[in-house]
């Protein structure tokens, strides 16, 4: 097994929402903002090669939507899907599987795209299964009015009209599985949006954890410090607690999905309860 860091693309998002409740003089001091209160989020996905299957853990935002859409979001930087893949040598026709954490558009974005004229849609990945679970398949196309904005029809719907849908099974009633159809352990969080897929992978004698949105930055490690995103906030804390309090025991690495200048972090044990051990580069912790 390798495992590789793709880079899809950076945006910005408002502080406040990334933050809920959390007064800005005490978030700013991890996550800056600029003059429109919006601070750098990164759409850091992650590809794993094993044996003859090529697993690309979520595609970021895409490039299918309106200039309009994308003004909200201040894009930055010079990353692209195609581009990082292509830096460890690979096609996104080379790729067998996309797991999505979970469906909103600035995770599974990337996982379509226009058709040649551009009168509709096509899935991104040609040759792959695209895995989500059966549960959050009806929250997102059945949404309620607080998400319905992050779930878009276009991003979804044709991934089962391509016949390429698949569904991962929770086997149990316990919110971590062991052990996946794509060789991973997963994790299902209902905090942030119903049964989001956290996944845990054990490479190089290591548990690499991608977070999603369960911990979005180095900043988000405090219990309090949940996104107004949400849905159910105070299952957040709970979820979060329970997760770090593990992490930090079992020495975890927390590979940061939307975090724009820390790839991976470690947490400890405190006084004042979970906080941030180191971050790593990629590069620094698995090569």
């Amino acid at each position: 097994m390798r495992l590789y860091p793709i880079e899809t693309g950076n945006f910005k998002l408002d502080g406040g929402a990334m933050f809920g409740v959390v007064p800005k003089s005490l978030w700013t001091r991890t996550n800056p903002a600029d003059s429109n209160n919006m601070i750098d989020i990164a759409a850091r996905c992650l590809l794993i090669e094993d044996g003859d299957r090529l697993i690309l853990i979520d595609t970021g935002l895409g490039n299918k939507q309106s200039d309009k859409f994308f003004g909200y979001y201040y894009l930055w930087g010079d990353y692209t899907l195609d581009n990082s893949l292509a830096k460890h040598g690979f096609h996104r026709d080379d790729v067998t599987d996309v797991f999505m954490t979970h469906l909103h558009f600035d995770h599974c974005g990337g996982s379509v795209m226009w058709n040649g004229d551009r009168t509709g849609y096509l899935p991104a990945f040609k040759n792959a299964k695209f895995w989500t679970n059966e549960d959050h398949w009806k929250w997102a196309t059945h949404p309620n009015d607080r998400e319905k904005a992050s779930f878009l029809r276009e991003n979804i719907l044709p991934l089962e009209e391509s016949g390429q849908l698949n569904f991962i099974q929770k086997k149990s009633k316990e919110a971590y599985q062991p052990t996946s159809a794509l060789n991973f352990g997963v994790l299902f969080v209902d905090g942030h949006t119903d049964k989001q897929m956290i996944p845990h992978i054990h490479y190089k004698n290591k548990t690499l954890v991608f977070m999603a949105d369960l911990l979005p930055t180095t900043g988000h490690i405090p219990l309090p410090f949940v996104m107004g995103y949400d849905t159910r906030p105070l299952l957040t804390l709970d979820e979060k607690k329970l997760f770090l309090d593990k992490a930090a025991s079992q020495e975890y690495y927390l590979f940061l999905e939307h975090d724009a200048h820390h790839e991976i972090a470690t947490v400890q044990h405190t006084e004042k309860g979970v906080r941030l051990k180191e971050t790593f580069t990629f590069n620094e912790v698995f090569n």
